[in-house]
C-alpha cells in the first residue's frame, strides 16, 4: 500500500470511529431525553429527543454510506458508489423535513392542550443534552467538509445543539414566570430551524442523483471555452454532470473541419486540459465529427432523442 492509500486509511478509519462513537452517545442521550421529557410533561424535551434519535439513525446511515461508496469500480458500478453517499444524504434530509413538520403539527396541538410542565427537570436534562450534542457536533465538525452526506449527520447535531439551548431557555422560563406556552413555542423555533436546513440543502442532493449540471460550473462557459479551442468548429450534444459530490464530468461532440481530421487527437487533448485548467472536470467524453458528416439541426445541449424539439441550432 503506498503512502497516500495509508493515510486515506487511517483518515477514514478515524473518521469512522468519531461517527461510532457519535451513534453510541447519540442513543444513550436519546433514551435519556424521553425518560426527562415524559417525568417532566415537556413536548420540547420530547420533540428534542425525537430528533436526537433521528440523529443516531443518520449517523448509522452516513456510516454505512462512506464504508459503501470505499468501494472501487466493477461491472455492475462502472462508475464506482460514491453517490451512495448522496442518497444517504438524500435520505437524512428527508427525515430531518418529516420531523421538522411532526414537531411544528404538536406544538399547535400543545397550544390548545398546554399541560403541568415540571420546570427543573427539563433544565437539568436538556443541559446534560447540550454536553452530549456538543461533543457530538464536534466529533463530525471536521468530517463535515468531505461530503454532503456527513454534513447532513452534522446539521442533525447542530439542530440538537440549538434545540437543547432552547428548551434550557424554555425551562427557565417555566420555572421563573411558570409560562407553559414557551414549551411549545420552542418547538416550533425547533422544527423552523430543521425545516429551514433541510429544505435549503436537499435540492444539491436531489441536483446530482437527477444528473443536473454542477451548480457552481457555468454550462454556457463551458460551451464557450471548447468552442475557443483551437481546431473546434462546434459543440454539440453536451452534458455536463455530477459522477459524485466532487467529481464532475462532460461528454460532447466536437465538431472539426474536414481538412483538419488529422489534428483530431490534438484537438481533443487541448479540450480535456482546457476543462481541466478552468473548471476542474478531470473526466471529459468526446465525440469528433467531420463538419461535412454532421446533422446541422441538432441542438447544443443533450440528444436528439431526450427532447422533441431542439434546442439550439449549430452555428454554420
Amino acid at each position: 500500500m503506498g503512502s497516500n492509500q495509508h493515510q486515506e486509511s487511517d483518515r477514514n478509519g478515524k473518521g469512522d470511529r468519531r461517527l461510532i462513537a457519535s451513534v453510541a452517545v447519540n442513543g444513550l442521550l436519546t433514551l435519556a431525553q424521553i425518560a426527562g421529557g415524559v417525568l417532566s410533561g415537556s413536548l420540547a424535551l420530547i420533540a428534542d429527543a425525537l430528533h436526537n434519535l433521528s440523529d443516531a439513525v443518520s449517523l448509522v446511515i452516513t456510516l454505512v454510506a462512506r464504508r459503501i461508496a470505499r468501494r472501487p469500480p466493477d461491472k455492475v458500478m462502472t462508475f464506482g458508489y460514491g453517490r451512495v453517499e448522496v442518497v444517504a444524504a438524500l435520505i437524512n434530509y428527508t427525515s430531518l423535513i418529516l420531523i421538522g413538520f411532526y414537531l411544528a403539527y404538536e406544538a399547535v396541538l400543545r397550544m390548545f392542550e398546554p399541560r403541568e410542565i415540571e420546570g427543573w427537570t427539563i433544565v437539568i436534562v436538556a443541559g446534560i443534552a447540550l454536553v452530549v450534542d456538543a461533543v457530538t457536533a464536534l466529533l463530525t465538525y471536521t468530517l463535515s467538509e468531505e461530503s454532503m452526506n456527513v454534513k447532513a449527520a452534522f446539521l442533525h447535531n447542530m439542530a440538537d445543539v440549538l434545540g437543547s439551548v432552547a428548551v434550557i431557555v424554555a425551562g427557565s422560563l417555566i420555572l421563573l414566570y411558570d409560562w407553559r406556552l414557551v414549551d411549545p413555542l420552542v418547538t416550533l423555533l425547533i422544527a423552523g430551524y430543521v425545516l429551514w436546513q433541510s429544505v435549503s440543502r436537499i435540492g444539491a442532493a436531489i441536483r446530482i442523483l437527477v444528473l443536473g449540471s454542477p451548480p457552481d460550473i457555468s454550462t454556457e462557459e463551458v460551451v464557450s471555452q471548447m468552442r475557443g479551442v483551437d481546431g473546434v468548429r462546434d459543440i454539440h450534444h453536451l452534458h455536463v454532470w455530477q459522477m459524485q459530490e466532487e467529481a464532475n464530468a462532460v461528454e460532447a461532440h466536437v465538431v472539426i473541419d474536414d481538412v483538419d481530421w488529422e489534428e483530431s487527437d490534438g484537438i481533443k487533448k487541448r479540450i480535456k486540459s482546457r476543462m481541466k485548467d478552468r473548471f476542474g472536470i478531470r473526466h471529459a467524453t468526446l465525440e469528433v465529427e467531420r463538419y461535412s458528416a454532421v446533422d446541422h439541426e441538432t441542438r447544443t445541449y443533450g440528444h436528439p432523442q431526450e427532447q422533441d424539439r431542439p434546442q439550439g441550432r449549430m452555428s454554420e
